[in-house]
């Protein structure tokens, strides 16, 4: 994970990515063993994330502040699960769990979280 930052708006913002110590994986490393689904990566990666963050992630007229975005698209995109697993992540927190904790507690309770949400990709 990217060192986060906090946006004026109150937006906080990493990059995070899966590595197999030489390169960056790809979706489809991640993906069960009998094949990808048909839903693209993110459909499956933002729900879980957000479980992981349950309490945590502010919300606003009924919507999670959280939003993941592919960094690198696939190349073709009829195959949403051959590209990296590498995602910009933006979250807006429930102001008094934030104040509880540390910065670096913050960011390891969401790079814990989306390690989760990946492993759990594996699942059919």
């Amino acid at each position: 994970m990217t060192r986060p930052s906090d946006a004026p708006d109150g937006w906080w913002l990493a990059v995070l990515w899966v590595s197999d110590g030489t390169e960056i994986v790809s979706f489809r490393d991640v993906a069960p063993d009998a094949g990808p689904p048909p839903d693209p990566p993110l459909g499956r990666l933002g729900p879980a994330v957000s479980g992981g963050l349950s309490g945590l992630i502010l919300e606003d007229e009924g919507r999670l502040q959280l939003r993941l975005g592919q960094i690198a698209p696939p190349d073709d995109p009829t195959r949403p699960w051959r590209s990296p697993v590498a995602v910009r992540a933006a979250f807006r927190f429930e102001p008094a769990r934030a104040a509880a904790m540390r910065p670096n507690e913050l960011a390891e309770t969401v790079l814990s979280a989306f390690c989760r949400a990946v492993e759990g990709l594996h699942r059919p």
